[in-house]
């Protein structure tokens, strides 16, 4: 058994803060051709997640602790609409529709995701990502 608990997060989020990243993954899948890709993702405040898109998948966000910002975007990179998830608030979460550019900004020291996406995995190739200019 696999408890998703405070010890875990902890853990997460410490190695988390000692990468160059400031982010680290704990995969609940057991390899890259899962169809299903589930997994704890420990984000630090000054990570950088470009704002991207999954064309092969939807993506649901659930926020186990911390604040985050998650943004949708246009094509042009203009923001259209923005939530802070925080689960003391009762913002546990969001579901990001396949195709939809979004990015996220951590907010608080300590911030879990749990992430699910459609399997296999697919690295974002440069038509993914829009630039930050």
């Amino acid at each position: 058994m696999e408890l998703i608990d405070h010890q875990l997060l902890d853990e997460i989020s410490l190695k988390a803060k000692g990468s160059e990243r400031l982010r680290m993954n704990y995969n609940f899948h057991t390899s890259a051709d899962a169809p299903s890709q589930r997994l704890l993702n420990a984000l630090e405040p000054g990570t950088v997640v470009p704002i991207h898109r999954h064309q092969h998948t939807p993506e649901t966000y659930l926020l186990l602790r911390g604040r985050m910002r998650v943004s949708y975007y246009d094509a042009n990179g203009v923001c259209t609409e923005s939530v802070e998830l925080n689960p003391l608030d009762g913002r546990f979460g969001v579901n990001i529709p396949l195709g939809q550019w979004h990015s996220v900004d951590v907010l608080e020291a300590g911030s879990v995701l749990l992430e699910c996406k459609d399997g296999p995995y697919a690295p974002l190739g440069p038509e993914d990502i829009l630039s930050a200019d």
